[in-house]
């Protein structure tokens, strides 16, 4: 079965630094290089400008409201 071990790291230049130990029987490995997704990379801005595109639900507030507590009220106690 092959095992994997995923650590994080930085490459500078042909160097690569490990952020931690990797705990394996020596032998020889393949090293897989793919940059990390950063997060604020998504485009947060991209997904509010797609959340206003959306047209407005046809739901009132009521509506909901109610439909929350239908569904509460069903709910057994714990």
């Amino acid at each position: 079965m092959e095992r994997r071990v995923v650590v994080r790291g930085r490459l500078r230049g042909r160097r690569i630094e490990l952020a931690e130990a990797v705990d394996q029987p020596d032998g020889e490995v393949v090293v897989v290089v793919r940059p990390v997704e950063r997060l604020d990379s998504v485009g947060v801005e991209d997904v509010f400008t797609f959340l206003r595109s959306l047209p407005p639900g046809t739901r009132s507030k009521d509506d909901i409201d109610r439909q929350i507590a239908e569904e509460r009220d069903s709910w057994v106690d714990r």
